[in-house]
């Protein structure tokens, strides 16, 4: 479970969070991607040039603020660390692409190929504090 039901029923319910890094200077860097759940883990796909990371391979501090899309807009910001996995990238970037089906997002015709070309990795998130506000 993350967190307590409520905010573990309102993390396996969305789809987008704003992923919090930091730069070696400590400042923030943030942007906005696609998760899942993968258990009590959560993982994002992205390119491994991205800021993101190569911070996070610096320092593997992250904050997921996970968002609704719609209001009142609620948030569970959940604490913990990054691993950067390089490997078995299928299933998890599947999940990501279930979790965003509706959005108008496919996964690719070859995903194999597609992880390749795209460079991709997975951040693989291990929560440690989860906090937030749920409004009704």
């Amino acid at each position: 479970m993350i967190g307590t039901p409520q905010f573990d029923q309102f993390v396996s319910d969305n789809r987008w969070a704003i992923v919090v890094s930091l730069r070696r200077d400590g400042s923030p860097a943030t942007s906005i991607n696609a998760y899942a759940r993968d258990g009590d883990q959560l993982v994002v796909s992205t390119q491994g040039h991205r800021l993101k990371t190569k911070t996070l391979r610096n320092d593997p501090r992250i904050v997921l603020c996970i968002i609704n899309n719609a209001e009142p807009f609620n948030y569970v910001s959940v604490e913990g660390t990054c691993e950067v996995q390089t490997e078995d990238l299928i299933g998890p970037t599947r999940a990501v692409f279930q979790n965003i089906a509706n959005s108008g997002y496919s996964e690719p015709p070859n995903l194999e190929q597609w992880l390749r070309d795209q460079g991709r990795v997975i951040l693989r998130v291990t929560p440690t504090r989860v906090s937030g506000v749920i409004r009704a």
